[in-house]
């Protein structure tokens, strides 16, 4: 899908850049929805329970309604009809309303290449179609695949969010090999399900925010940097002049970044069958 860049009458239009939503469904032409698929979204502004902050640079941002989604995609061999394909503010993908057989509506992940009027079916045997979702014992290896399974019954976990796609690689007898967006190569049981194709919205990642006021709306505070803070705030800081910081680059609390590894979750290591570096 094609982005759409502004002429520079004011310096913050410049770099701006947005998508093109046109393939979306116009607000006049969405059909009605039940209440029970959109709902209240409360914000924590980074801080816990008891009040204090435990993630930094977030806060404000624009009101939301959050948009109840299927990854579960458990009403099987009754199909579906796309009756709308919607802009979601809380993902980087787009969303598709599906109208059932029996009258249920239901929000999905929409991937690319589904359409409005586009008929998608849950079940084993339904055909390898973007939006349909079957098992991964049902589907062809070297398949795309997204809204993966991590356990089964359990609703997808994994390949989620904006162009994002994961393949099917081999069979192995419970087992599938699905190599992920990063590259790595997991084990994953074969009853586990997913859905066909690459996820909407693939020009996500060449979007230029443009100016500090929108990362705003969008809830993402100020980043101050290490080196033009005190010793006594940040590893990096301190030093005569404009220094660079010296030393290896740290977080705040001296943890190593860029390339230290921190993952340690041994129940799962023999799942990897390759890493992905």
């Amino acid at each position: 899908m094609p982005i759409k860049s502004f002429k520079p009458t004011t310096p913050s239009l410049r770099y701006k850049t947005v998508a093109d939503f046109s393939i979306l469904t116009p607000k006049k032409d969405q059909p009605s929805k039940p209440r029970r698929l959109i709902s209240a979204l409360s914000k924590s502004g980074g801080r816990n329970q008891l009040g204090k902050m435990t993630v930094r640079h977030v806060g404000g941002g624009h009101k939301r309604k959050y948009r109840v989604v299927d990854f579960s995609r458990d009403k099987r061999e009754i199909p579906a009809k796309v009756a709308s394909l919607e802009y979601d503010p809380n993902r980087t993908a787009y969303i598709a309303l599906l109208h059932f057989a029996d009258g249920e509506k239901r929000y999905i992940l929409a991937p690319l290449n589904l359409n409005v009027g586009d008929s998608v079916l849950a079940s084993d045997s339904a055909d390898i179609k973007p939006g349909n979702n079957l098992a991964l014992s049902a589907i062809p290896v070297g398949t795309l695949i997204h809204n993966i399974e991590v356990v089964p019954g359990r609703g997808g976990r994994l390949a989620r969010s904006a162009g994002n796609f994961a393949q099917l690689m081999a069979k192995d007898g419970e087992y599938c090999q699905v190599k992920m967006p990063s590259g790595e190569i997991r084990l994953i049981h074969s009853r586990c399900r997913a859905s066909i194709g690459q996820l909407s919205n693939t020009d996500h990642e060449n979007i230029k925010i443009g100016k500090a006021g929108r990362a705003r709306w969008l809830g993402i505070r100020p980043t101050n940097r290490g080196v033009s803070m005190n010793p006594i705030d940040h590893p990096h800081g301190g030093g005569e002049g404009k220094s660079s910081g010296g030393g290896h680059p740290r977080t705040p609390w001296g943890v190593p970044t860029k390339g230290y590894k921190t993952r340690n979750n041994k129940r799962t290591d023999a799942f990897i069958v390759k890493r992905k570096k």
